[in-house]
């Protein structure tokens, strides 16, 4: 391909391929933005924070299946091309999530609510473990070299905005049909909607041809005829994936999840926040920071990604603690959550204050994609650089608001839920400064 055919047509692909991954974060997080709705919804009343660690459990799920997705999937994309895959993947998202949509709850099937959400919600992860790859490794073999950063940060943009036009849709909702009804059954809205913007994207993608570094290896004989021996049996490559996973995925995963799903938790659940007012506060730090992404994309196509990451890593690791006591002083509470909020809650503050946490996931978010597409060659990209994304944010990530929750309610103390991401981005930090090295920004 030319470079200008490439010019002309990147802007296309990467259109293409960021609509059908913010809509698949968009149906992802769908869940774990109505988390504390869905606990009363499928599972027995009684005890509320039980209910709620069931939910942020079944929530947690989703993120534990994504690497098995990531194998199955990533396989199909190194055997067959990237185009197909991350069709099928959007096609299942889509449907497991406007049928969440449409599930019966606990006191109309009983026992059988919560089973057949659990598995929708396997359904979810498996779909988002294929989807991510394909998208990044398809944008990526079309961007040009030294852009490859700028390029693919517009997909990295997508899983905030997917968590912003999931609060967005949720909040317009809500507003719509009042919040007696919206408690009911309003909540189902924003999921029945998927079907609409899964059918305009797949249209949209559908019109996609194959990435031409696929195409070029395809024609030359050297894809690989067995994906998972050549990625994980290979020592080579096996020893790339573990320095992926803990020297920059896992640190990436728990900075992620802290600054966008922890804290929304955190603003309803231990500050006690109303709904509207948290959701609006994550909302409005979203939006402000997503252009961040952009920005540190574009600067690792000049000094490097490395260091960003791991710098995103160490200062979200000692900002933490400060930024969530000031969140407990501008939500009202004098050092400790009690019984009587003692001054109004500065909403200005909080946004301020989220907008930091968002701020670091952009550092160590923003390049990855292009990090982690450089790392492994194209007969093997699909499926090497899936797994240790999706072990770093499906597993050390998201199981972030669960362990941090179940911290806090154990404990008593309220700042308990940050010593797991602190502790694993140090850990990364440590890690990827010694063992992990610059990619040198080919693809091979």
């Amino acid at each position: 391909m030319s470079t200008q055919t490439t010019r002309n047509n990147i802007w296309t692909v990467i259109g293409a391929s960021s609509a059908g991954t913010l809509i698949e974060w968009y149906d992802f997080y769908i869940f774990g933005s109505l988390a504390t709705i869905i606990s009363t919804q499928f599972f027995p009343k009684g005890d509320e924070t039980i209910g709620l660690l069931l939910t942020l459990a079944t929530f947690a799920t989703g993120f534990i299946v994504r690497p098995f997705g990531a194998l199955f999937f990533g396989r199909i994309g190194d055997l067959i091309g990237r185009k197909y895959t991350f069709l099928v993947t959007l096609l299942i998202m889509g449907v497991s999530t406007t049928a969440i949509g449409l599930l019966p709850n606990y006191e109309k099937i009983g026992i059988f609510a919560p089973i057949l959400l659990l598995l929708l919600r396997l359904l979810q992860g498996l779909a988002l473990g294929g989807e991510y790859g394909g998208a990044a490794t398809y944008v990526a073999e079309h961007a040009p070299a030294g852009k490859r950063g700028f390029y693919t940060s517009f997909i990295q943009t997508t899983a905030t905005l997917g968590l912003f036009v999931s609060l967005g849709v949720i909040l317009a909702t809500r507003q719509f049909v009042g919040e007696e009804e919206f408690a009911n059954w309003g909540w189902r809205i924003p999921f029945l909607l998927s079907v609409v913007l899964v059918a305009i994207s797949v249209v949209i993608r559908r019109k996609l041809h194959e990435s031409p570094v696929f195409q070029e290896m395809k024609a030359s004989g050297k894809a690989s005829t067995s994906p998972l021996r050549d990625s994980f049996v290979n020592p080579v490559n096996r020893r790339l994936v573990i320095i992926a996973l803990l020297g920059a995925t896992m640190g990436q995963g728990v900075v992620w999840y802290t600054g966008q799903f922890y804290a929304l938790y955190y603003l309803q659940t231990v500050l006690k926040v109303p709904f509207v007012m948290a959701n609006e506060i994550i909302a409005i730090a979203l939006l402000i920071a997503t252009p961040f992404f952009i920005f540190w994309g574009w600067i690792s196509d000049k000094i490097g990604r490395k260091k960003i990451m791991m710098a995103g890593c160490l200062i979200a690791a000692l900002a933490y603690i400060p930024i969530y006591k000031a969140m407990i002083h501008y939500a009202g509470w004098d050092g400790v959550v009690g019984e009587e909020i003692l001054w109004p809650i500065n909403k200005t503050a909080l946004i301020f204050c989220v907008f930091l946490q968002v701020f670091f996931v952009t550092m160590v978010y923003g390049p990855i994609a292009a990090f982690l597409v450089e790392m492994f060659p194209t007969n093997i990209r699909y499926t090497s650089m899936s797994l240790p994304y999706h072990i770093g944010n499906g597993v050390f990530g998201g199981m972030v608001p669960l362990i941090g929750t179940y911290f806090v309610s154990r404990t008593g103390n309220i700042l308990a839920g940050l010593y797991y991401p602190i502790a694993i981005a140090l850990i990364t930090f440590v890690i990827g400064c010694i063992w992990v090295k610059e990619p040198k920004g080919d693809l091979i």
